[in-house]
């Protein structure tokens, strides 16, 4: 198999048009339903913090962190992470999260994020650090699979200590 040459870029303003196209293509009309989106919508995300894939011309993978707040600490929820069909299993979401991660680790804000979470499938997260919140901890606008709330501390926030309703965000410095 050859091996793609992808290059994962920061998002800009310019990619506006082309990630909501990917994002509706791979995830559908249903995406407004999610309570993920109700976190998302009319609270928007950190540009810097949010990063986009290419070969060559072509976008082909995005991923965006949003501001939140899980009971009284600052948090940023991860999604959506989307990347187009033919060209998954290459490892380009998994490359996309960790530098945003990475991103949000190295921010030097003194409010900066001490968490990141999302509502995903463990097996493919937990390799990147995610660890599931037990069910209870947390609270979220809307239905969801308690097992699918999985958080990654940026700071060594022990997974154990993560509690309190999630709503939407804080400003950052």
């Amino acid at each position: 198999m050859t091996e793609l040459s992808i290059t994962i870029l920061p998002e800009n303003p310019a990619d506006d048009a082309a990630i909501e196209r990917l994002v509706a293509r791979t995830f559908g009309p249903g995406r407004f339903a999610r309570t993920a989106y109700r976190l998302r919508e009319g609270n928007p995300h950190r540009r810097d913090l949010s990063f986009t894939a290419y070969i060559g011309t072509m976008l082909v993978g995005s991923v965006r962190l949003t501001p939140i707040v899980i009971g009284e600490a600052k948090a940023l929820l991860l999604g959506p992470l989307t990347v187009e069909p033919p060209f998954r299993s290459h490892g380009i979401g998994r490359r996309l999260v960790e530098r945003s991660l990475e991103a949000a680790r190295t921010e030097s804000a003194p409010d900066a994020a001490r968490l990141v979470m999302l509502v995903g499938d463990e097996p493919y997260y937990g390799r990147m650090g995610f660890q599931r919140v037990a069910p209870g901890r947390v609270s979220l606008p809307g239905p969801v699979d308690p097992r699918r709330v999985l958080v990654c501390p940026l700071d060594g926030v022990p997974v154990e200590t993560v509690e309190g309703s999630v709503r939407k965000g804080f400003a950052p410095a």
